[in-house]
């Protein structure tokens, strides 16, 4: 970690008196998720042979950082589909090595290569994670993380969504780098959308957002670093592989 604590520390003031502003994030009815996560290696390969992410082409390889050695990939069903699973791979030496892997959701209408506010698509593509958050107190996140109950998700939606953001990650689709999660500004324009999160999952598609289960956002958080430049990969699988 970079400058550990001090950066933390300063991050994770909370901010009970700000104001309760809509989010952009995530809601609606759709099929439950189930459950559970693998650990599996990439293929052995010669230290000369770089590996690849699988199920990624080259359009979207060549636009992972070359310093990245953290990449979440979103591999959604279908274009129209909103169920999808999330695997973190890890970079060591030229591998990448899969990680883990979870059962997720993305947007109720699937995904679009030309996200706008309120199409209830998720964005494809590639995005940094910079900036982490949430209505609980901080689990041990690498990244800088703020705790906020204007994070929370407001009390006038279904209850079984009540939750959605008590841990969140924060997509860098049109938004600040190196603000919290829940900040407002959009430097493309609220036409684009944003408000784009890693968040918990309640069973169904989201608005725009990518949801997983509580044990996946919490080991999400302890272990993605700055240091090690992570970033998102997501997409339908069709997308992905173009």
């Amino acid at each position: 970690m970079r400058d550990g604590g001090a950066r933390r520390a300063a991050v994770t003031t909370t901010l009970l008196g700000a104001l309760l502003i809509p989010l952009g994030g995530c809601g609606g009815p759709g099929r439950p998720a189930s459950t559970g996560n693998t650990h599996t290696k990439a293929a052995d390969k010669p230290a000369d042979e770089p590996t690849r992410i699988p199920d990624v082409g080259d359009r979207l390889q060549r636009r992972i950082p070359a310093a990245s050695r953290q990449v979440v990939v979103v591999y959604g069903d279908g274009k129209d589909s909103a169920d999808a699973t999330v695997v973190l791979y890890i970079k060591h030496g030229s591998a990448w090595d899969r990680v883990r892997g979870w059962p997720a959701h993305n947007g109720k209408r699937g995904w679009t290569t030309g996200h706008h506010e309120g199409d209830k698509r998720s964005p494809v593509g590639v995005f940094t994670l910079s900036d982490a958050g949430g209505a609980l107190p901080d689990p041990g996140a690498r990244l800088p993380y703020t705790r906020s109950a204007a994070i929370a998700a407001p009390r006038w939606w279904p209850r079984s969504y009540w939750h959605d953001f008590d841990y969140v990650i924060a997509i860098d689709y049109n938004r600040i780098e190196g603000t919290p999660p829940n900040n407002q500004s959009r430097p493309q324009g609220y036409a684009k959308g944003g408000g784009i999160w890693l968040h918990m999952d309640h069973g169904s598609g989201t608005s725009a957002c990518v949801s997983v289960s509580r044990a996946a956002m919490r080991y999400l958080l302890r272990t993605l670093d700055p240091d090690r430049h992570p970033v998102v990969v997501m997409g339908d699988r069709a997308d992905l592989r173009a």
